[in-house]
């Protein structure tokens, strides 16, 4: 099934890629064949700008869960054998200091159909009955709708290919491990997460999106390396802005 053959979500698409034409015909002049790329780079900072107050409250909510810790590690040692009393106790304590346990997650939730969209403009060989025409562009001599998982598969992985994507995986993998450096959770006394395997398994997910980027059309991995690599700058300054208590 189809979900753009419907007729709101077929119109979402048309009206995202004459945006995303448009702006890359403006930029051809300057950069050639690479406008496109170009175009979804600045369409990303354009979101992602778009998505600050966001990124703020999703500061405050780091901060605000750094803050209720050990209250919360005070609740799991008093009501660690009744669990209801302990989920409804923890609920009320987020409910009192007006916050949630899932506060910051909007940055990622508004970001996906952004990613959904790009993904499909780079895949599909018409939209709205008409040729794609973005996939005429290319990055460095390599189609924006080229993924390596799919060119490996067709049997057409080349050199320029391997270069472009590496250098985009490379690019998520290095932002991935300032991340971690920079951001390193911490470890609960006891639980789950406190064993030394479940940390590991943490650190391993910030390279997720590296592995992702492998699997998508070039330009898709150009959006994810553009907005993790804003992300982490953001987290940085807000930080600063919004710094965690002392342990």
């Amino acid at each position: 099934m189809d979900i753009f053959a419907f007729p709101p979500l077929a119109a979402l698409l048309d009206a995202a890629y004459s945006g995303l034409i448009a702006l890359a015909d403006l930029l051809e002049p300057a950069v050639g064949v690479s406008a496109a790329a170009l175009a979804v780079i600045l369409v990303t900072l354009l979101v992602r700008a778009c998505l600050i107050p966001v990124g703020v409250s999703q500061a405050k909510a780091e901060q605000m869960r750094a803050r209720l810790a050990p209250r919360l590690r005070e609740l799991q040692a008093r009501h660690k054998k009744n669990p209801e009393r302990l989920q409804r106790e923890t609920m009320k304590l987020y409910t009192d200091e007006n916050t949630s346990p899932f506060a910051g997650c909007l940055p990622l939730l508004a970001q996906a159909p952004v990613v959904g969209l790009i993904y499909t403009l780079f895949l599909r060989p018409e939209i709205a009955g008409h040729p794609n025409a973005l996939l005429a562009h290319q990055l460095a001599g390599v189609p924006l709708g080229t993924s390596f998982v799919g060119a490996l598969g067709r049997g057409s992985l080349d050199l320029p290919t391997v270069l472009v994507v590496g250098t985009i995986v490379a690019i998520i993998a290095v932002v991935g491990e300032l991340t971690r450096r920079a951001f390193r959770p911490t470890v609960p006394a006891e639980g789950p997460l406190a064993s030394s395997g479940a940390q590991r398994m943490l650190g391993a997910l910030q390279y997720l999106t590296a592995v992702f980027a492998l699997f998508v059309p070039v330009a898709a991995g150009l959006y994810l390396a553009t907005t993790v690599a804003w992300t982490l700058a953001q987290r940085v300054l807000l930080r600063r802005r919004h710094p965690l208590p002392a342990a």
